[in-house]
């Protein structure tokens, strides 16, 4: 397992893409993920990445969370070379898996959620 990247939640996109260029980071691409309802823009780092998302729609997962908790610390994905195994293997140990599917870049992923692991975990094939 490795790290494959960390999530901020935002309301504006645009404006979280020219904040994070002004401090000096590379923004690699801007995308839409239809399937998790959010616009992703991705800053590369040397080992990983910063994925900044904005919610499509106000009652998609990301926008109940912006409504609840604001502006921040979304998630963190670790990338996984057997993505079944892992979640089967997870669940067999009581966490509670959430939101399967396509991610960003066409990857399958899983959630782990943070009431069985602290914070909301992504699991990405890696």
């Amino acid at each position: 397992m490795k790290l494959d990247h960390v999530a901020i939640a935002v309301k504006n996109l645009e404006e979280a893409v020219e904040l994070y260029r002004n401090m000096g980071f590379f923004v690699e691409r801007v995308e839409r993920v239809e399937e998790q309802g959010v616009k992703v823009a991705f800053l590369s780092l040397e080992n990983t990445h910063l994925e900044i998302i904005e919610p499509i729609d106000e009652n998609s997962p990301v926008g109940k969370f912006l409504e609840k908790k604001g502006e921040g610390l979304h998630h963190i994905a670790i990338s996984v070379s057997n993505l079944n195994e892992k979640m089967e293997e997870l669940k067999s140990k009581g966490f509670i898996v959430v939101g399967s599917g396509k991610g960003a870049c066409g990857k399958n992923v899983f959630f782990v959620h943070p009431k069985s692991a602290k914070i909301l975990l992504e699991f990405v094939e890696g």
